[in-house]
């Protein structure tokens, strides 16, 4: 009879113990993940068997009913239920039945006390909303202020963009005027009736979280940077036939010259230079062949009038719009601009030359005046 020696048993029993360990570890992986998301369906089975009942109410002690229904449907289609994040994540001091008793009064006060439970998860973007025009609006006093769930709701939390006029659509529920005017505009009606994704909404020009106030002297400045980010970019632009060199036309021109000193010197100070959305609206800009526009040809004149009250029709004659000037558009004043460009190195370095022998002749007259 063969006899197995006891070193080669000992590693057999090692590797056997190895191979089993790492089965163990591998099914564990692959079944944690479906238990943990059987637990949190089981949460929200466990608070449907009540909240699941449309006529579930409760009066508050401000005299507000309000439902504490909550749709199935809802929780299925959030980005929060299919995530494995269950009721307890938010309903912190909730653990069971029966519930602790509240501790708000008003609808308004509960809905604020809740949305503080949005910070666990998403800290960077809490942080921002502490320093926008919103957060500002509630330490002064304005509890209606958007908090998190006003825009995002609550149970039925779902990709803000999807579809993208939806950011507008929500921000409306607050701005309506200036959702009306928007949606009305070359940008808004171009979303809503293409979905164009090269329009901007609301949070393309104003943030999205660290929302600031539009009403200050910064942002005046900063306006044409900001529709530059658009307007300057030559492969979007080409798409709607629209000209490129507006922002860099604008730097040059009086208004974007005294602008852009304001923003490097003082940006805090108000001033009158014009920026685009003086001209063009700031909701409500539509295309220059709109009669609406401020910008069409048969408004300019009062649009400028707005800054240089008492200027004739001659002021918008030479207006030459956003556009470089070319032979074709601008004849005249394309060569007279190569004129004068001609001109000027000529004369410039006809006078260096004459500069230059007066220096020499003063100079060689020293000499000759000082020889014996």
């Amino acid at each position: 009879m063969r006899k197995i020696k006891l070193p080669a048993l000992a590693a057999g029993l090692i590797a056997s113990a190895l191979a089993l360990s790492w089965a163990l570890l591998v099914l564990i992986v692959s079944v944690r993940p479906a238990q943990a998301d059987g637990l949190a369906q089981e949460t929200e089975k466990y608070c449907l068997s009540c909240h699941g009942n449309p006529d579930l109410k409760m009066t508050l002690p401000s005299g507000e009913q309000v439902s504490l229904y909550i749709s199935a449907e809802d929780l299925q289609h959030s980005v929060h239920s299919p995530a494995g994040i269950e009721c307890e994540a938010c309903h912190t001091e909730i653990k069971t039945y029966p519930h602790p008793p509240i501790t708000y009064t008003t609808r308004r006060e509960m809905a604020r006390t809740y949305y503080l439970a949005c910070q666990k998860c998403h800290s960077s973007n809490y942080a921002k909303t502490q320093d926008s025009m919103h957060a500002q609006a509630a330490a002064a006093g304005n509890l209606d202020a958007p908090v998190c769930t006003d825009c995002h709701g609550a149970h039925n939390v779902r990709p803000p963009d999807e579809p993208r006029a939806l950011i507008s659509t929500t921000c409306g529920k607050c701005h309506t005027q200036i959702n009306q005017d928007y949606v009305q505009s070359v940008h808004g009606g171009d979303l809503l009736t293409q979905d164009n994704p090269d329009v901007p909404v609301c949070t393309d020009c104003h943030g999205v979280h660290n929302i600031q106030d539009p009403r200050t002297a910064q942002f005046r400045v900063e306006t044409p940077d900001l529709c530059a980010r658009c307007h300057a970019d030559a492969e979007r632009m080409s798409k709607y036939g629209l000209s490129a060199d507006v922002y860099g036309l604008y730097n040059l021109s009086w208004h974007g010259v005294d602008v852009a000193v304001y923003k490097a010197k003082w940006p805090t100070i108000w001033h009158e230079s014009a920026v685009c959305t003086d001209c063009h609206g700031i909701h409500n800009i539509r295309r220059t062949s709109d009669p609406a526009s401020k910008v069409n040809p048969a408004n300019l004149l009062s649009t400028c009038q707005e800054c240089h009250p008492g200027v004739g029709a001659n002021w918008t004659a030479a207006w030459i719009g956003h556009n470089r000037i070319d032979p074709q558009r601008t004849p005249f004043l394309y060569y007279t601009e190569v004129f004068y460009r001609s001109l000027t190195p000529i004369v410039l370095w006809a006078s260096i030359l004459y500069v230059a022998l007066q220096i020499l002749h003063a100079a060689v007259e020293r000499v000759r005046r000082s020889l014996p």
